[in-house]
């Protein structure tokens, strides 16, 4: 029976400036079938780990030295270095709060933290990870299908005038060249609409 995505062992990285605080998040992770891929004392060394080990989930002090866990965070989010960062603070304050939303991070707890605590936000986190990244590649993909559309109709015109055809007809031609060509439909579109601007700005094919 295929498991759950609850069950499935994630890689996690963890930020912490305290040695006992982090061997604690350490054990608890381990306890919950998660790997630990990577400690650190400061949001440098941090930073520098996720680029090596890109885990699935970060857990980070935001009091950190060198480089604090707000800033760490947002180098991480936008160089797409981990999945997910779920915050540490001793400090409920609100001003903490919309930070850690501005950066994308994921969850935010105040210490101290314990197994009762850590396990749910890190599995929220993921979980919401995993919708997010499922939307974005959805997105994607309806992106990549409209662009295609795009340069096929473009391609399709520029047939229909050439050859003086319907665009039924221009499309059948298209559709036949290309697997003439063994190319796609987009391959073989781009290839016609830019031999037609070399044409029109006066360029050797």
């Amino acid at each position: 029976m295929k498991e759950s995505s609850e069950m499935i062992s994630k890689n996690i990285l963890i930020a912490e400036d305290e040695l006992i605080t982090r061997m604690d998040i350490a054990e608890i992770i381990k306890e919950a079938q998660h790997n630990v891929v990577g400690e650190a004392s400061d949001g440098f060394d941090c930073i520098e780990l996720c680029r090596k080990h890109r885990p699935d989930l970060v857990i980070m002090d935001i009091k950190m030295p060198i480089l604090d866990g707000i800033k760490a965070s947002k180098i991480i989010m936008e160089e797409n270095i981990a999945g997910c960062i779920v915050l540490l603070t001793a400090y409920n304050d609100k001003e903490y709060v919309e930070e850690a939303k501005k950066v994308g991070v994921m969850n935010y707890l105040i210490k101290p933290i314990d197994e009762k605590s850590i396990i749910p936000a890190i599995e929220v986190a993921l979980s919401r990870n995993e919708e997010m990244r499922a939307m974005k590649s959805e997105v994607e993909k309806l992106e990549k299908k409209l662009e295609d559309r795009k340069i096929i109709e473009k391609a399709k015109g520029i047939i229909m005038h050439r050859e003086k055809i319907s665009e039924e007809e221009a499309y059948c031609m298209l559709r036949n060249m290309s697997m003439k060509k063994r190319c796609s439909l987009r391959t073989l579109a781009e290839i016609i609409v830019k031999t037609v601007r070399l044409k029109e700005n006066n360029l050797p094919k």
